[in-house]
């Protein structure tokens, strides 16, 4: 097995002298980074930090979260990542999960700790500074099991506390291969992420990445045309970020081209590719996508923390859908190659098969839950034993297919319901947990999301069953059209819907925010009077 830093490593060697990344008016080449990598990690092995120990890193997307990163996986510890819009209080869970023996944070963080008694506890505590006197090469750990550990990141732990899903270097190995193979980085390519793994990928790749001016922890403070300005500084060739990223963007080049006086002239944009993942995008969204980057190439990924990718589509296939009233299940494309899909039987209960029992899947056309299968898929979680049997199905393999000591295929149960066609498309059909029937029939609130989205002044919609009642919750800046919405739901949709409840800004998820927080959705809908 190869330490995952090798990757980088090559890419160093082959492009020495590219940037490697941006942030603001700071840029480190790909030697350089290289060279503050090795004495970050000879810092880090003088402080006593070991193979296998646990490092909590507490940084915002910046080339000090990367030379950090790789730093640790190049001596063989393990990165325990937290998002920078993570909270005070989940920050102390995750800490308490992970059992870490050393910190890594700027000065502000590093004071605040001495208020949390999870960070006091632990041992070895550092900044973002290099000591002058560090200068040393350092060599890498050497890998000798495919399970060794790596990362650790966390689920946004929207229904229950979060999951450490423990990363290996054969993993990360794994997932980099799978996502380089679906977004294609090349050298020479200018990407704009805001998504912290694909610049782990792009590094591999030898491309050039620009972070955005644009913090995930203020998501509503995007400044559009700030981030316009970076694209047309560094040529950005390709786009990497979230839904909402992109829409803002694209809702923000559309208003300005049927602007009277527009306050920004927008160059030839040198955008070929964009990429967005992380939340369903529905056809009308993709339309504009495409209609504000009318040049790019835009692709949609379906996957979770646990698999990524799980399929792809692309923007113009869903928006040729973009007329059709409503939707039987969203397409999410072709599954990737070395993923294997079934879809199963929803239920609550963990799925246990007998030694020579496989995994039955649903006919085609059925909804149920996605479950995926692949070497690119989330083996364990760490000390987390509940969540591998609510969330793993295991299968054992035949002899012949047995290797490096695996006997077992291991299933991912993702939470997420859809159906197969007979053609190898995957369509999704939102949560399992938020399907409910009404007089016999069954109401998927994800698929009447679409249908809500295209109604005049909705930007947002779901429905949901709390208690007796089916409620319809719309976004929007008009409470006045609560009385046409409730109509055409119940004479287009036949959902009989008792209360409209009508919000100015939708409860989102903190990692992407462009999906729905159903959970604080349904908190907030059992308080209403109606309920």
């Amino acid at each position: 097995m190869k330490n995952i830093y090798s990757v980088f490593e090559n890419a160093a060697v082959e492009n020495p002298e590219r940037i490697a990344i941006w942030e603001g008016e700071k840029s480190i080449s790909f030697s350089e980074l290289r060279e503050k990598i090795d004495a970050t990690a000879a810092h880090f092995l003088k402080k006593g930090i070991r193979p296998g120990d646990r490092i909590l890193v507490f940084v915002p997307m910046s080339i000090d979260l990367y030379r950090i990163v790789l730093a640790i996986f190049k001596i063989g510890a393990t990165a325990v990542f937290l998002d920078e819009w993570v909270s005070w209080s989940r920050l102390n869970l995750c800490c308490e999960l992970a059992e870490c023996q050393g910190f890594v944070a700027n000065w502000k963080v590093r004071f605040l700790a001495f208020f949390s008694k999870s960070l006091r506890k632990i041992p070895m505590k550092f900044g973002l500074k290099i000591p002058a006197a560090t200068a040393q090469k350092c060599s890498s750990f050497i890998v000798q099991s495919s399970s060794f550990p790596a990362l650790i990141t966390f689920t946004t732990g929207s229904t229950g506390t979060p999951k450490a899903a423990l990363r290996s270097h054969d993993f990360l190995k794994e997932q980099f291969d799978a996502l380089s193979e679906e977004i294609e980085p090349r050298p020479g390519d200018v990407d704009m992420t805001v998504l912290p793994i694909v610049l782990l990928v792009n590094l591999g790749a030898g491309a050039t990445s620009v972070i955005a001016k644009f913090k995930a922890a203020q998501p509503e403070k995007l400044d559009a045309a700030e981030i316009f300005r970076q694209i047309e500084k560094h040529k950005i060739n390709r786009l990497t970020a979230s839904p909402f990223f992109v829409r803002r963007l694209a809702d923000h080049i559309l208003r300005e081209k049927n602007a009277a006086k527009p306050i920004f002239q927008f160059p030839n944009f040198p955008i070929s590719q964009i990429f967005t993942g992380g939340a369903p995008v529905f056809p009308n969204e993709a339309a504009i996508f495409l209609k504000a980057f009318p040049g790019a190439a835009v692709r949609i990924a379906y996957g979770s923390t646990e698999a990524e990718p799980i399929s792809l589509v692309a923007a113009e296939d869903l928006a040729a859908l973009e007329n059709v009233q409503f939707l039987d299940g969203l397409p999410v494309g072709k599954i990737y190659r070395k993923a294997e899909v079934k879809i199963i039987r929803v239920s609550d209960e963990p799925i246990f098969l007998s030694e020579n029992e496989k995994l039955q899947g649903l006919p085609d056309g059925e909804i149920g839950e996605i479950v995926v299968a692949g070497p690119h898929v989330l083996a364990s979680y760490f000390k987390n034993d509940e969540a591998l049997r609510r969330n793993k199905i295991y299968e054992n393999l035949p002899q012949p297919l047995q290797k490096e000591g695996r006997n077992q295929k291991i299933w991912h149960r993702t939470g997420d319901s859809g159906f197969l066609d007979g053609s190898g498309n995957l369509f999704l059909t939102g949560r399992c947990s938020t399907l409910f029937f009404q007089n016999g029939k069954l109401v998927v609130p994800f698929l009447v999301e679409n249908f809500l989205q295209k109604l005049p002044e909705i930007s947002m919609g779901t429905v949901m069953k709390i208690g007796e009642n089916v409620v319809v919750f719309v976004e929007s800046n008009n409470a006045g059209c609560l009385t046409e919405v409730q109509k055409r739901v119940r004479e287009d949709l036949k959902i009989a819907a008792k209360p409209i409840s009508w919000l100015e800004k939708m409860p989102r998820d903190p990692r992407h925010h462009s999906k729905i927080d159903y959970e604080k959705l349904r908190k907030f809908g059992e308080n209403l009077p109606e309920c």
